[in-house]
């Protein structure tokens, strides 16, 4: 499979104000799937803040390409595809040689600035009205931009920045690359917010939650080493008692997993169509699901997708005997035909391993166009269990409590081995190692592989390629950089 490329400039991106939104009533909320508005004569009425908070959500969707490379850039997997040259940039980032003119990083980069621009659309109008939950839709607001620049800061490290009001034309010659710091403070500051407006319980299935804002703002304090601060934050959320351990670990991702007890945030796809590979960005089901799924598979319980995205052997030795998360991460080709019948072909870097999590399922819906475009298979973004493992980090590498530490680990490994038999006792770094073993296992296929090696200073050694003090992020767009006119420089070595 070969797909033309979409370039989104930061230009194209964020002068976007006419919205376009499909949804359906058990995934979010029905709207007229098409419409179009005057943006400077818009919020008259609370629809039109609601209509712009959920076309705040849809640029979610566009995040499967971050989930994708955030396993395909890790030590992980393998790009695989059909051929060394099929999505030349996936392939380029997992061989780390990819340069500013990237097309698949320059998706990223317009993508996450369309979000960030929806939001900001919201809030620059936030005072023209008043109606009794606005609070609230702000603070889902202020989550999806604090959602959307932490994406940013990831991927690219200083990045511009707008508060409360939109990018306009010729920004791009004034406004510098914020720092990290900086961005990482407005981030916190939405997130507070948030958290201090935004129920228990989600509105509707899909919209953010309190527990949802406060785990992205540990992980935001985690990634800037403030273990205090995402202890204590992610301690709220696990001791507030809205989220528990999905009891079987296989259900979670099926769709009778969705959104369940486990789910602190999730991001919705549906069947409806509105995807091509002409523009990908108009994507309502998973796009990632169909690039993972086995190339000319014909058998049970799957259907075929493209071999992208194939785990390594070191990563499957990585799970210990017993370990009953391994064969719900990993799909083991050979060993599953020959029980099941099932047949298949091999692509680009064939391993025999597919990420079995978010693999394309068989479902009643065949009359789509191309199923691989309408996959709807929720990507789970923040489970509890990430939450958990991520407490247990804060608690151990800030030196505040092993013994927490070691209480939320061994929830996580009671659930992976269905006993106490294999708890750990370990203290300081060699407990330190212990919880990224399980983060690694426990979240295999979710792509948050190649940020956690990054954040914790082991990417060089763990990942083929790896230049330390330039692979740490990705390079800027070329274009946006010549849109610029010299007013944003690249990052390092790049």
């Amino acid at each position: 499979m070969k797909r033309k490329v979409f370039n989104n400039s930061i230009i194209a991106g964020l002068l976007t104000f006419l919205v376009f939104m499909n949804a359906c009533t058990d995934k979010f909320v029905e709207v007229p799937p098409e419409y179009s508005i005057d943006s400077e004569n818009y919020f008259n009425a609370r629809e039109d803040y609601y209509n712009a908070l959920i076309a705040a959500y849809d640029l979610l969707q566009t995040t499967f390409a971050n989930s994708l490379l955030g396993e395909i850039a890790s030590d992980n997997t393998l790009c695989g595809g059909e051929s060394p040259s099929d999505v030349i940039g996936w392939q380029q980032i997992d061989d780390m040689i990819h340069t500013p003119t990237n097309s698949n990083l320059s998706d990223i980069w317009g993508w996450m600035y369309s979000g960030v621009q929806r939001t900001n659309y919201f809030m620059e109008f936030q005072d023209k009205i008043d109606f009794e939950d606005k609070d609230v839709m702000i603070g889902e607001i202020r989550f999806l931009r604090a959602y959307y620049y932490f994406e940013l800061v990831k991927w690219f490290g200083p990045v511009p920045m707008k508060i409360d009001e939109r990018f306009k034309l010729g920004d791009e010659t004034t406004i510098p690359r914020s720092p990290v710091s900086d961005v990482y403070a407005q981030i916190e500051a939405d997130l507070l917010y948030a958290a201090s407006v935004l129920p228990p319980t989600p509105i509707q299935v899909g919209r953010a939650t309190k527990g949802a804002a406060q785990s992205l703002l540990g992980k935001a304090y985690l990634y800037q080493e403030k273990f205090a601060d995402a202890a204590a934050v992610l301690d709220e959320v696990i001791q507030g008692g809205y989220y528990s351990l999905a009891p079987n670990f296989n259900d979670m991702f099926e769709q009778i997993g969705e959104n369940g007890p486990e789910s602190v945030f999730e991001v919705q796809y549906t069947e409806i169509e509105g995807a091509s590979f002409d523009c990908l960005q108009c994507v309502e089901g998973n796009v990632a699901v169909g690039f993972s799924g086995v190339r000319g598979y014909d058998g049970p319980l799957f259907t075929s997708g493209f071999s992208f995205n194939v785990p390594v052997q070191e990563a499957v030795d990585a799970f210990e005997n017993g370990d009953l998360r391994k064969p719900v991460t990993i799909l083991d080709i050979e060993a599953w035909a020959d029980t099941t019948g099932a047949v298949y072909t091999t692509g680009n870097e064939h391993t025999g391993y597919f990420n079995r999590k978010y693999l394309p399922r068989k479902r009643s819906n065949l009359a789509q166009p191309d199923l691989n475009l309408t996959n709807p298979n929720n990507y789970r973004a923040i489970r509890y269990s990430d939450v958990l493992l991520m407490a247990a980090e804060a608690y151990n590498r800030g030196g505040i409590d092993d013994f927490r530490a070691q209480e939320y680990l061994n929830m996580v490994r009671e659930r992976a081995f269905g006993d106490e038999n294999h708890n750990i006792t370990l203290t300081g770094d060699a407990l330190t190692d212990a919880i990224y073993h399980e983060r690694r296992v426990e979240l295999m296929g979710e792509g948050h592989r190649f940020f956690d090696l990054v954040r914790t200073g082991k990417a060089a050694q763990a990942i083929d390629g790896f230049v330390q003090g330039k692979h740490e992020v990705f390079p800027i767009p070329q274009e946006e950089i010549e849109y610029s006119g010299g007013n944003w420089n690249q990052n390092p070595n790049y």
